[in-house]
Parts: C-alpha cells; structure tokens; sequence
C-alpha cells in the first residue's frame, strides 16, 4: 500500500467534520448553524473532492464564500483555562513545549531524503509524486502523539485546541487555498498573457535587471493585491517569467521559481489581503492597531525583495 495526498486530505477531512460538528452542537456559539455549515462544506470538499462533479464543488467553494460574505463564520467565546493553570503548565513543561515543533520539519525532511529507499515489493510506501507533503503530514501527527505523551493530555483536548484555534482564524483559515486556486483561475484565463503584454509594451525588457525587476517586484505587488504568493506565481512565472526570464535571458528555472516565490511572500508581509497571517494574529494578541503586524513587517519586506533582485540579477544567469 501506497501512502497518497488523498490520506492527508480525509484526515483533515475528518478533523475538520469534527470542528463542525462540535460548532453546531455548541448551543452558546453565537452563530452555530452558518458557522458549523462553513466548515462541514469545507470537510466534504477534502472527504469527497476527487469524487464529487467539478461543477458541485464550485458551488461549495461558493456557498462557503457567501456564508463567510454574509458574516456567517464568527467565533465563540474561547474556553481557555484559567491564566495562573496555563502558566503553572508551561513552567512544568519547560523546554519540552517545543518538541512537539520542532518533531515536525525533522521528520518532513527525514522522510523526503528517505522516501526513495522505501519500497517494498517494488510498491514506493510513499507517493514520489508528493512526497514533501506526505512527509510533513505524516510529521503533524507524529507531533500530536508527542504533545499527548508531554502534556499527558488526549486527543480529545487536541480536537477542543483545533476548534478553539479554528474558530478564532475563522474564514481566513481558508485563503491560502482559495487564493492558491484563484492564481489558477487567472493562469487560465490569460491573465499571465495580458501581464506579458502590458509589459513588454510599457517597459523596455530589452535589459535582463529591468526583466529580474519587473519579475520580483511584479510578484510581490501581485501578492499584495491577491493575498498570496501561489495566486500570483502562475500569473507572473507565464506573463514575464518563462517568456522573458528563461525564453530570452535563459535563467535558471529553479533558481528563478524559488527566488520567485520568495519574491511574492514579501508582498505576504505588508498586505491585509494575507488575513490568516497579518490580521488574525493582530486579533489574537489583541493589538489595539489591526495593521501593527504589517507595519512593523514592511521594512523587512522591503529589504529582503531588494537581495531577491540582487541574487536573482547575479547567480540566476
């Protein structure tokens, strides 16, 4: 037996019917029935995806997006133990607290270098094709029975923290996915083609560091405007990336990807559109400014864009 992406995604899939369910059951959550809906739509599309019309799961995707439109998906009080129990607990545990972390990225890269040589009876127990994710996957679980051991707490108490912390990231815990997709909606229509020849007619792309300028720094406006890297990957690599970088200048293409993508995750750091990673913690710590994450991430940003370009301009050629 083959280990697939498919068993990750009816794991989640599971987690996520249990989130719901709990949701719906919980009779002081304010929005119970629309918010424990959102998500049992959202565990039907990881349970029975590959299975379901692609017609029926765009009408998911769009009823998840009109209960979240509609104000639908808001969160409970949190339930958390009294504050002097949780600082009790993390003097206890010390250290160990980040086992559990840490567990996670060693057994993702362990299992990546590893893969290759684990077949038996010529059958790979990993799928070559995504054996990363499986990996890092195989690593979340791992480092929930560890937490478990450490903590000397359940599984149980793990799907109660997954809805607490589910249900505080609410909707937003769903962008990266959705705006991943949504880069492939735009690659499909020709959006990449119509970039290619806004840019080529506006600026002179006849000089490689104007080309690795346009690139990197079209990547990250991109990613400011859609909210994420994978939405603005597919637009910028087919509209400047492959036609001009690699088809004129002959970059190298993993060079070019990577330093790409990294390109894109600087616009993560200084956009709202990135909820899940610049406004919910915002929410969490209870910041008095909703844009204090942005703000004190953009001088970062800006400064690391700056040695993509540089790095790209110099090694990529």
């Amino acid at each position: 037996m083959t280990l697939t992406l498919n068993w990750l995604f009816w794991l989640l899939g599971i987690v996520l019917l249990i989130v719901g369910g709990t949701i719906v059951m919980d009779r002081e959550h304010p929005r119970r029935f629309t918010a424990g809906g959102f998500w049992l739509l959202y565990a039907l599309i990881f349970l029975a995806g590959d299975r379901l019309p692609a017609e029926v799961v765009g009408v998911l995707v769009l009823a998840m997006a009109l209960i979240a439109g509609l104000g639908g998906v808001t969160a409970a009080k949190p339930r958390v133990l009294a504050l002097e129990t949780r600082i009790a607990s993390a003097k206890r545990l010390g250290n160990k607290l980040f086992v559990p972390a840490l567990t996670i990225p060693v057994v993702t890269v362990v299992l990546t270098l590893a893969a290759s040589h684990l077949v038996f009876g010529g059958t790979p127990l990993v799928d070559p094709k995504n054996v990363t994710l499986i990996g890092f996957g195989i690593g979340c679980v791992i480092a929930l029975v560890i937490a478990c051991l450490i903590t000397r707490d359940s599984v149980g108490q793990s799907m109660k923290e997954t809805r607490r912390l589910v249900d505080a990231l609410s909707w937003a815990a769903v962008l990266p996915q959705m705006l991943g997709m949504l880069g492939l909606v735009f690659s499909d229509a020709g959006v990449g083609k119509a970039v290619a020849h806004v840019t080529t007619s506006w600026i002179n792309m006849d000089a490689r560091f104007v080309a690795v300028v346009v690139y990197c720094v079209g990547m990250a406006l991109f990613t400011v405007i859609m909210g994420n890297g994978f939405a603005a990957f597919p637009v910028m690599t087919g509209g400047v990336g492959v036609p001009v970088l690699v088809g004129v200048f002959h970059v190298n293409p993993a060079m070019m990807a990577a330093i790409g993508m990294f390109s894109g995750y600087c616009g993560t750091l200084m956009t709202p559109m990135a909820a899940n990673f610049n406004m919910v913690p915002a929410a969490l710590l209870e910041l008095p400014d909703k844009n204090a994450v942005i703000r004190v991430q953009v001088p970062t940003a800006l400064g690391i864009l700056v040695a993509n370009i540089v790095l790209l301009n110099v090694f990529g050629f």
